[in-house]
């Protein structure tokens, strides 16, 4: 029985389209276009070179992640988190096993070096995931050396989170009352290397980039995203940031080890143009890089000093033996690197495999806002519009 929903989309896309004056063309934009940043199709409907309507087509990759959840246990599900916003796994996998945790009641057992290791690694993996964003977004507005310096810096962080998890990208390194592994020895003065010569490395970029005056008028005053627009279609993260409301789940829910560590939360001020526009949304995340360099630091110290390894630590300890959660219904959220990314679980307390998890990815809904950042826009602003967004199509079509 086809659903009645999705007749009803059906026939406002048909409309759409027979709508279209003999002028107007229709134009694909993706699914295999580099400024697509992913398998996205857009279909434009065009007069010229503005843009009238914007139509997305999603479902180019299939994760299959909530399918998957319903036939694994719990533990055996992390490696899949993983794979939805491939670039900030360690924050997928810490916002599910924190609901895991919860669910099991042994959330305040967990060790405070685990907890602050996986603030860590959550907050080095933010940085790489922003400096692909930031990279991205130079190559698709026409700057070509910041996409390269961005990703030789990345590939210091990608060799840190290797070193500790013996993976470049899909980690499996949270687990559900613990971690994987300790951190190798030598890695807090390894990664405290890397914040020294990572900070005049910002500097650098900022010159390059955020103040160059090309890159300023392709961004300023374009795709501007009015804060009711925004929260009424549920963006979240730097989207939401940028549009000047200071929501951020380290702070709201004050989950792990982020109730005891000192940072700002960026938001967008209309310095360049407007509030919420594209070069805002670019601004906060370069300024959420610089606090989660101070966050990192945070956990250096505290994983140095009162925190540090002793020889019988085990960061296996806490891990339960069987994970049977008592029968419940539970959502979970946590500040992910593009915004609030959420489980929702359906347990039944006799298997240790959920009835039911449902997945929020907050690529979603910030991508869902784009028809109405982009109406009346040129083709090229569009382009810009799209690379400030910053999504990952694996969490979109999980």
């Amino acid at each position: 029985m086809t659903n009645p929903k999705y007749e009803e989309a059906l026939l406002r896309y048909n409309k759409k389209i027979a709508d279209a004056s003999v002028e107007d063309m229709i134009l694909n934009v993706g699914p295999q276009h580099p400024s697509t940043h992913g398998v996205l199709r857009l279909e434009l409907i065009t007069d010229g070179e503005i843009v009238k309507d914007v139509i997305p087509h999603i479902g180019y990759l299939h994760r299959c992640f909530e399918k998957h959840a319903e036939s694994l246990t719990y533990q055996q599900t992390i490696p899949f988190t993983d794979r939805m916003d491939y670039l900030a796994s360690m924050n997928n996998s810490h916002a599910f096993v924190m609901g895991v945790e919860r669910m099991m009641g042994i959330d305040k057992d967990i060790p405070k070096r685990v907890e602050y290791i996986r603030v860590l690694v959550c907050e080095l993996n933010r940085i790489a995931s922003h400096l692909i964003a930031i990279g991205t977004y130079g190559i698709d507005i026409g700057a070509f050396t910041p996409f390269l310096w961005c990703f030789r810096d990345r590939e210091h962080i990608m060799g840190m989170l290797e070193w500790a998890s013996g993976s470049r990208m899909l980690y499996n390194y949270i687990w559900v009352g613990g971690l994987f592994y300790d951190l190798p020895v030598g890695f807090e003065e390894r990664c405290r290397d890397f914040v020294e010569y990572f900070k005049p490395k910002m500097v650098e970029l900022n010159q390059l980039l955020t103040d160059n005056q090309v890159f300023i008028s392709r961004t300023a005053n374009v795709g501007v995203l009015p804060l009711d627009v925004a929260i009424n279609y549920g963006c979240s993260g730097p989207m939401l940031r940028a549009s000047g409301l200071k929501w951020d789940l380290r702070r709201i829910d004050n989950y792990s080890a982020y109730p005891e560590i000192d940072f700002e939360i960026p938001i967008g001020t209309g310095l360049m143009g407007k509030v919420g526009d594209c070069w805002d949304r670019y601004k906060v995340r370069v300024d959420e890089i610089e606090q989660s360099i101070r966050i990192v630091e945070q956990c250096l110290d505290r994983l140095q000093k009162e925190l540090k390894r002793t020889p019988d630590f085990d960061p296996r300890a806490k891990m339960p033996r069987k994970t049977i959660p008592k029968a419940q219904d539970y959502y979970v959220r946590c500040e992910g690197a593009k915004g609030e990314l959420g489980f929702y679980f359906i347990t039944d307390g006799k298997s240790e495999i959920p009835t039911r998890v449902k997945s929020r990815g907050p690529s979603f809904n910030n991508l869902s806002v784009l028809p109405e950042l982009s109406k009346g826009v040129l083709i090229a602003d569009l382009i810009a519009i799209v690379g400030s967004i910053d999504f990952v199509l694996g969490e979109v079509d999980r």
